[in-house]
């Protein structure tokens, strides 16, 4: 059981966030009257008051609001709950989304202490059910009454589709495929060819967003800008090579050009991540191999305990 020690508003971004006693949760938004509630993942942010302590022992000298967060929360160690957590504040149900953030420019606070703990320590929530909470008031984790659904994410990867000179029908296929199997897309990406933004979109969507799957499309030929693959095992934890082989081993009876793929399969974290070819039509021939395994694979990845007896 934890306790809100403090709740902070802003009516503008990018500023710190002033305490307020009480405050309104409204469903699918975030703080009433708070700059960042909105229909996206990061409704709500809260931070642990035990790491800002620790952080003031060093003479930052910051009070609750400084990193623009909402909750300040004393007793529960936030970074270590999992995305998909569900906390409850009073009436009010949070659904926990992201762990840590992209920090885009370096703050006052980071300019005077050479850090900020808000991109490593900073948790994101969305609301699930709204309510009044109010400072001084318990919050404490809730036991899930159903199964967490898979969430996945697709980048498209190519230089023509990101300057508008062909239209993505890859990545829509692969997401809408994706989701009639049951899967909650989060996110959709277009990317062109290049190493450095899908190296850290996948390490974003890897370690803050927790993601199950996700599934790239693209960029895995010979071709002098097919980068995919070489992205891929750079932010790799860990290889999971049979997937990619029983794709092109599949591939092969369709056509010979199978053998010019060098797509991989590798994962990071809790995350699985699959190269697929850049046309829709291999891109569901390739999940056409896999896609009945991957429940079963997520959940060994999840920590779930699995009957792996064929």
């Amino acid at each position: 059981m934890g306790k809100i020690i403090a709740i902070c508003t802003s009516d503008v971004r990018g500023v710190q966030k002033q305490p307020r006693d009480t405050a309104w949760l409204d469903k699918d938004w975030g703080i009433r009257g708070d700059a960042h509630a909105g229909h996206w993942h990061r409704q709500v942010s809260l931070l642990s008051a035990e790491e800002i302590a620790a952080f003031n022992e060093k003479g930052a000298g910051v009070q609750p609001g400084a990193f623009g967060e909402n909750l300040v929360v004393e007793g529960i160690g936030l970074r270590r709950l999992p995305v998909g957590t569900l906390l409850g504040c009073g009436d009010a149900v949070l659904e926990i989304t992201q762990i840590g953030k992209e920090c885009h420019s370096h703050c006052a606070i980071y300019q005077k202490m050479g850090d900020c703990i808000m991109p490593r320590e900073g948790v994101f929530a969305r609301v699930i059910t709204g309510g009044q909470i109010a400072t001084g008031g318990d919050i404490h984790v809730l036991p899930r009454t159903a199964p967490f659904p898979f969430h996945a994410a697709v980048i498209t990867l190519s230089d023509r589709c990101a300057a508008g000179e062909r239209e993505d029908k890859s990545g829509p296929t692969v997401a809408k495929r994706l989701m009639e199997a049951g899967y909650i897309i989060v996110e959709q990406l277009l990317l062109a060819d290049e190493r450095e933004p899908l190296e850290r979109n996948l390490i974003r969507l890897c370690d803050q967003r927790q993601l199950d799957l996700i599934l790239t499309t693209g960029g895995t030929g010979f071709a002098p800008r097919d980068i995919t693959p070489e992205a891929t095992r750079a932010v790799a934890e860990r290889d999971a090579p049979g997937i990619a082989e029983a794709v092109r081993a599949t591939s092969l009876r369709i056509t010979p050009r199978a053998m010019l793929s060098r797509a991989a399969s590798v994962i990071r974290g809790k995350t699985l991540i699959i190269n697929l070819p850049g046309s829709p039509k291999a891109c569901m021939e390739s999940m056409d191999v896999f896609l009945d395994q991957l429940p079963h694979a997520l959940e060994l990845l999840r920590g779930t305990p699995q009957d792996c007896g064929r």
